[in-house]
């Protein structure tokens, strides 16, 4: 498999840990977001929104949107499995992973930040304010959930790393890139701390990646 990424992505870092877990070899070829490189016409061929990651797979066209990726990775790669067999809590561990990629992180990522300060003539600090307020809802929400639902267990659906740990773990990496006080969000740290132990996530990291600034 191939991938085109960059070493900030939330989305293709939980792609990234997706791939990890289920042993399956990949190359990624980095873009370096900054420079606009997503927004060339090569990579617009690809994927016209102008988005990472983006997977090959073969000879197909690429599949792009985390989600979407992860649900493929889980439907044609046997082995280990990222959602429960159990359909309640399936769907349980799909909606907590939506509650991130869905709703939180596009309120973030950089082409939101950017048209807000370029559009609307938003300070960088008010902006800061916008972005570190899309964080707290997600992990108010997250935190909430995981410490009051029954199905919360050493991860976020059970005893087993789904696509709900995978998606809490792109938003945890952030807040210490942003800067977001983490300390009303006891459950969602515990889950955290658990993900990253695992030579999976460790590897994934973004600070791990070709690009990724020194700390």
């Amino acid at each position: 498999m191939k991938m085109y990424g960059n070493w900030r992505s939330a989305a293709a870092f939980r792609v990234r840990i997706a791939l990890n877990l289920k042993g399956i070899a990949y190359e990624e070829v980095f873009l370096d977001l900054d420079a606009g490189d997503q927004h060339k016409p090569d990579f617009l061929k690809i994927n016209p929104q102008g988005a990472v990651p983006a997977l090959f797979d073969g000879d197909g066209p690429p599949l792009t949107q985390s989600l979407a990726i992860l649900d493929y990775l889980e439907e044609t790669r046997p082995g280990v499995s990222l959602l429960p067999e159990e359909p309640r809590a399936r769907a349980r561990a799909r909606s907590l992973a939506q509650v991130v990629a869905c709703d939180t992180h596009p309120l973030y990522v950089p082409r939101v930040r950017t048209f807000l300060m370029e559009h609307y003539g938003l300070p960088r600090e008010r902006m800061l304010e916008f972005l570190r307020n899309a964080f707290t809802t997600g992990l108010k929400t997250l935190e909430t959930r995981l410490s009051t639902e029954p199905g919360t267990g050493r991860f976020c659906q059970g005893d087993a790393v789904s696509h709900a740990d995978l998606c809490l773990i792109s938003l945890w990496v952030g807040t210490g890139i942003f800067d977001i006080e983490t300390a009303p969000y006891p459950t969602v740290k515990r889950i955290a701390e658990e993900l990253l132990a695992l030579d999976a996530v460790a590897r994934a990291h973004p600070l791990r990646q070709p690009g990724a600034p020194a700390s």
